[in-house]
């Protein structure tokens, strides 16, 4: 017999003595391309689809400010708590989580404000630096000083490229701080935002807001 003949194939032996396995492995990455695709296409596209019909008309009250009715909707259109319900996992209920959380917030009820807010997130950076620093206001309505502080913060570092946004939140976080006494804490983050956003109109009042700090007995 010739060396071609007798020459071993251990790729091919593999295969032979596992065909069973093998046929089983890839029927069931067959069957599981085939779920994925058939969920993709046939429940959640259809489902994101109806979604985001039903977000139109709430997206219209929320840029004329009118909280209730993004919320709740107006009777014949649905608000933002119906597609949070009804289409979770989806698109536009986590958008339908960042318009509930700001109209909360709006309409003075900051424990739902704060609830749903912190149930959101996007890649959207200026959007979620918003979220954060929304996060922080309510918890400063609610005198939680400490957690109002943490998300000024982290609003203000969030998207440093905005610089009217994180400068604005780095504010709100200093100012508390120097209302809660810690003058010291406060006068490094005014520095920092004269440093970082000297151009910002908070950059710009930075001076002033350290001086004021100094001079206090």
């Amino acid at each position: 017999m010739s060396e071609l003949q007798t020459e071993k194939h251990p790729f091919l032996d593999f295969v032979k003595n596992n065909k069973k396995g093998l046929t089983y492995a890839l029927t069931a990455l067959v069957i599981g391309l085939a779920g994925y695709f058939g969920y993709t296409e046939m429940y959640q596209k259809p489902r994101e689809e109806k979604a985001a019909d039903a977000m139109f008309a709430a997206e219209k009250y929320f840029a004329m400010d009118s909280s209730n009715l993004v919320l709740n909707g107006d009777g014949s259109s649905k608000g933002v708590l119906y597609v949070i319900n009804q289409f979770g996992g989806t698109k536009a209920a986590n958008l339908a989580k960042y318009y509930a959380g700001i109209s909360y917030y709006r309409t003075n009820d900051f424990n739902k404000a704060i609830e749903y807010l912190k149930d959101f997130s996007t890649s959207a950076k200026q959007v979620q630096a918003i979220a954060y620093g929304t996060t922080g206001d309510a918890y400063s309505e609610l005198k939680n000083t400490d957690e109002a502080i943490s998300y000024y913060k982290k609003a203000g570092a969030h998207f440093p490229e905005d610089e009217a946004i994180s400068s604005e939140y780095l504010y709100r976080a200093a100012a508390l701080l120097e209302l809660n006494g810690k003058a010291d804490d406060a006068v490094e983050i005014y520095k920092n935002i004269k440093s970082k956003y000297p151009k910002s109109e908070k950059g710009l009042l930075a001076d002033k807001f350290i001086n004021k700090l100094k001079v206090q007995p």
